[in-house]
């Protein structure tokens, strides 16, 4: 199961393999205190992306795709992600405010996507 969590929050044994899904380090953040497992910074959006979308709501639906094609690109990152899913709890970690508008939910969702095709 693929979980998501705001960098920030507490860590918890439950949270399972935690994985930085963010191009950019958390501000005020130790590695210590951050608790990550994975740092795949290569798998979040490409710059350009992320400073398009500015977590702008409006703009979730053509972020996602936009996000979607650039994951077509890195399969390696995105099997690595489900392959570890397969050892139990993986907890995609976040930095942004946004809870529910942001490159986690988008990367989750579409490996969730990618698992369906897969499984037809």
């Amino acid at each position: 199961m693929i979980r998501i969590k705001r960098i920030y929050d507490s860590h918890r044994e439950e949270d399972g393999v935690r994985i930085l899904v963010d191009r950019l380090w958390p501000r005020g953040l130790t590695k210590e205190k951050a608790k990550v497992d994975l740092c795949l910074k290569e798998i979040a959006p490409s710059d350009k992306l992320r400073k398009w979308y500015a977590h702008d709501p409006q703009k979730w639906i053509e972020f996602k795709r936009k996000y979607f094609k650039e994951l077509e690109l890195k399969k390696e990152l995105v099997n690595l992600i489900a392959n570890r899913e397969k050892d139990g709890y993986i907890t995609l970690l976040y930095g942004a405010k946004e809870e529910k508008f942001n490159n986690a939910v988008a990367l989750r969702e579409y490996i969730e996507m990618k698992r369906k095709e897969v499984s037809r």
